[in-house]
């Protein structure tokens, strides 16, 4: 009869430690956040979207660039982070931890309130989803110049 008992509460307890642990390391749980992908500045959105896509007027090589805005690599960031747009009073080109109410998601997702047109200017095609996607996810994650 003792062994009976202490065989059914072993079993009670295994069972009570199972059911914990499941429930413990569930990674689809609400209450787990999940990891932010990191974007580099320098070589995903630089090197990848801004250059090829955006220099070509956003540049002061040989010229005044298009609303002030130098794109070129090593000064990019610090003409969009919490700086002024210059073609809308009251908006911000790029928000930390705000890309919805950044000026430039905005303007390359051709938002109804903006001024001029839709960038890239010279457009379509526009950014692909995939490169807005990663320059709001850049931009969600704080802006940071990596």
């Amino acid at each position: 009869m003792q062994m009976c008992v202490r065989f059914k509460l072993g079993v009670l307890s295994i069972s009570i430690l199972l059911v914990a642990a499941g429930c413990s390391s569930s990674s689809s749980s609400p209450s787990s956040p999940s990891p932010t992908p990191t974007v580099t500045f320098s070589t995903q959105i630089q090197q990848q979207i801004f250059n090829p896509a955006c220099t070509a007027c956003h540049t002061d090589d040989g010229r005044t660039p298009s609303s002030n805005l130098n794109l070129k690599s090593g000064v990019a960031i610090s003409n969009l982070v919490n700086v002024a747009s210059v073609g809308k009073a009251g908006e911000t080109r790029v928000i930390p931890g705000n890309p919805s109410g950044s000026y430039l998601i905005k303007k390359l997702e051709g938002a109804a309130d903006i001024v001029g047109l839709r960038m890239p200017r010279n457009g379509p095609p526009y950014l692909t989803d995939a490169q807005v996607a990663l320059i709001r996810q850049w931009i969600q994650n704080g802006a940071p110049n990596n």
